[in-house]
């Protein structure tokens, strides 16, 4: 069992968001990075807006340092009134599209992405899962 996020890895995850945002017919940007929240793979489909770019490396980085999806962490951030949570480690998103992703019980990595709504993002992120 794989212990730590591959590049395959990511790019199987990547391929897998890619087909989803194809079938909602939208352009994501798509980040994978490791346990320890350092990118492994990127990849902005042509047409995606450019600012999602950074939006989706955050998502990735939040639900990699915090082992949740990035949309009920900020959540949670809201409703306990943690005001300048997302600041307290550089570049935090709370919003939907960020996914922890475990190998059995061991987190090795997140998947951020960002260009559809929020539930949409979300789809894509757990589509891309496998």
């Amino acid at each position: 069992m794989t212990t730590s996020m591959t590049l395959a890895a990511a790019r199987r995850h990547i391929a897998d968001a890619i087909s989803k945002s194809e079938q909602l017919g939208i352009k994501v940007c798509i980040a994978v990075v490791d346990s320890g929240a350092h990118i492994v793979a990127f990849e902005r489909m042509d047409g995606a807006f450019l600012g999602s770019v950074d939006i989706a490396i955050k998502k990735a980085r939040t639900s990699a340092l915090f082992p949740l999806e990035s949309g009920p962490l900020g959540a949670l951030i809201r409703s306990e009134q943690l005001t300048g949570f997302e600041l307290s480690n550089e570049n935090l998103m709370g919003f939907n599209g960020g996914v922890p992703i475990f190998a059995g019980d061991a987190q090795i990595g997140a998947i951020g992405i960002s260009g559809g709504s929020a539930v949409e993002d979300l789809a894509i992120a757990r589509a891309a899962l496998g």
